[in-house]
């Protein structure tokens, strides 16, 4: 009967851990892998032919001028190759639950120190960014709460012309709530408690 119990106890608490740990990301190809561009080079695609995204045409570049992916083999370049009317700008589309927070994450960095600037809006956030960095990725995140069923992040290159602002690794993913989902410490001392409780039993059968 205790043994059952314990049993039941633990693969509940394995549940509750995969649900605080497994967050899906709720963008569609938010590493820009879906399109082919070879090693050592770059390609440009209207908005249209790039899984998920919308707006202006989006630069997928792959190892290009030795510049490496954060995440998986392929980034964008923000400041796209073709035509394009006003300021560069892609967005994206996604289900949300009002009132419900989330975490929106992604890196960039600068192609040239040529002032490059942009902007990403989701939601209430608003965020502006003087990209200067050619040595590395750098890393943003923060929270947001939907204000609607439908959310839409965007990213806005604030420098004119062709060059600079690459993006990758974007992704928004619901925050769970504390009282809904425990900590994994918290977890971890519940099976602790669990198995000691197991233990004494034995020992007393034993007796």
């Amino acid at each position: 009967m205790l043994f059952s119990f314990a049993r039941n106890a633990l693969c509940s608490a394995a549940l509750l851990m995969a649900s605080f740990s497994g967050h899906a990301s709720l963008i569609v190809n938010g590493d820009f892998e879906s399109n082919s561009v070879r090693a050592g080079s770059w390609n440009w695609f209207a908005s249209s032919q790039v899984a998920g995204w919308n707006g202006s045409n989006i630069e997928v570049w792959n190892a290009m001028n030795g510049v490496l992916a954060q995440s998986g083999n392929h980034f964008i370049e923000l400041n796209a190759a073709g035509t394009n009317n006003g300021l560069w700008s892609i967005f994206q589309m996604f289900a949300t639950e009002i009132g419900q927070q989330y975490q929106l994450s992604f890196y960039y960095r600068a192609r040239t120190y040529n002032n490059e600037r942009f902007a990403v809006s989701v939601a209430g956030l608003n965020e502006s960014f003087n990209n200067d960095s050619v040595r590395g990725w750098s890393f943003f995140t923060s929270n947001f709460i939907a204000t609607d069923s439908t959310s839409i992040l965007r990213f806005t290159a604030l420098n004119s012309g062709t060059l600079g602002n690459f993006i990758d690794n974007v992704q928004v993913v619901g925050v769970p709530t504390i009282a809904s989902v425990p900590a994994p410490a918290s977890v971890a001392l519940f099976g602790a408690g669990l198995f000691g409780l197991m233990a004494s039993r034995r020992l007393r059968q034993r007796k």
